[in-house]
């Protein structure tokens, strides 16, 4: 799982059907700073919940295959929540790292 900022859409006039009707955006992951780490990737919305400037967390790989509850998709990367706010306590570096 990541944290990233959306921070643009792609508009695709074809795309693989099982992706018609799914939102693609750019998304630059942010450390706990909201600072960019590394490249922008673009990322599937399944549940049409997020929008540009939002602070969303993703998952890749099989997760994203299967974030969707009725179908399979064809991506890496898969939109799964909106962040409300993080929480770091003293003992915390980095999100994720004691």
């Amino acid at each position: 799982m990541d944290i990233g900022k959306i921070i643009g859409k792609v508009v695709a006039t074809v795309k693989d059907p099982s992706l018609v009707g799914l939102r693609l955006f750019v998304v630059q992951r942010i450390s706990q700073n909201h600072e960019p780490v590394g490249s922008a990737i673009v990322a599937v919305d399944v549940d049409g919940i997020a929008g540009i400037g939002d602070i969303v967390y993703v998952v890749s790989g099989g997760d994203a295959a299967f974030a969707h509850a009725n179908r399979e998709i064809p991506t890496d990367i898969t939109i799964v929540g909106l962040v409300d706010s993080i929480t770091m306590t003293s003992e915390t570096n980095s999100i994720g790292e004691k």
